[in-house]
């Protein structure tokens, strides 16, 4: 009688410890919204600052492409055919901004491109470009419009198909973040020349994102999202929270009938 009062104890504790453990995976066995959903508007969330959009400027080490048109077709078929940056060729080389802050083009001294805009560079190019031809067109573009991304997502190098472009658009061409992504850690990591590179740390779950200095993507950026610490004890699936339960619930009978035979 005494023994069996002790297993009925013994049973008693150990329930009460599986049963602690399950209500824990209840309230933390799978993500939430909170933790997961995007634009949320609450109070313990982060407030950043609107700052607007401000244009990328060219960078040492960045690459150019430019294209040149005219109606001299005696010019277009000499100079302009030979600088593999001519109207009649279907390709153009791109050209890199040296340490300097320069660029040397074909039939041009070294040109200072470094900290202007494309459409500053543009203007810049097309104004040397018509002391050789003075009806020149210029059409210049950065070659290297590129952001990179690694972490707990699709990893990879992704080309930046607009201006303007935001880190949602930015994450959604990586099939956007995993479940089990940190996302109030997302880091980009944005390279400023000859400069010390700048890290940018935000949580992206709070809709005052857009519009401040976390919200768009400039060349050359890397994005970076690392594994949240719990996810280990996360399911990211109501099938697999499910199993988890079972299995505990198994486990425990499995126990509670061996405990009699001790």
């Amino acid at each position: 009688m005494k023994q069996s009062e002790e297993t009925m104890k013994i049973n008693r504790q150990i329930s009460f410890v599986f049963v602690s453990f399950l209500i824990a995976c209840v309230f933390s066995g799978c993500y939430s919204h909170r933790q997961v959903g995007l634009l949320q508007d609450r109070k313990r969330l982060p407030v950043y600052d609107s700052v607007g959009y401000q244009p990328y400027r060219l960078q040492v080490n960045d690459e150019i492409i430019y294209r040149v048109f005219t109606l001299d077709e005696t010019i277009a078929k000499t100079v302009l055919t030979n600088s593999s940056a001519g109207a009649n060729s279907q390709y153009a080389n791109s050209y890199r901004i040296y340490a300097d802050g320069t660029v040397e083009l074909p039939f041009l001294e070294p040109i200072h491109l470094e900290g202007l805009t494309e459409l500053e560079a543009q203007d810049t190019l097309t104004k040397y470009m018509r002391e050789l031809i003075p009806d020149a067109d210029v059409k210049l573009a950065l070659y290297n419009k590129n952001f990179t991304v690694l972490g707990d997502m699709s990893p990879g190098v992704r080309y930046i198909y607009k201006d303007r472009m935001t880190i949602f658009q930015a994450l959604a061409m990586t099939g956007d973040v995993m479940t089990s992504g940190d996302r109030r850690h997302v880091r980009i990591i944005r390279p400023h020349g000859n400069a010390e590179p700048e890290v940018l740390e935000f949580d992206i779950r709070t809709n005052t994102i857009i519009n401040s200095k976390y919200y768009y993507i400039y060349p050359n950026d890397l994005i970076y999202v690392s594994r949240e610490p719990a996810s280990f004890y996360k399911q990211t699936t109501y099938t697999g929270f499910l199993g988890l339960i079972t299995s505990s619930v198994s486990l425990l009978i499995s126990v509670l009938n061996y405990i009699p035979n001790l």
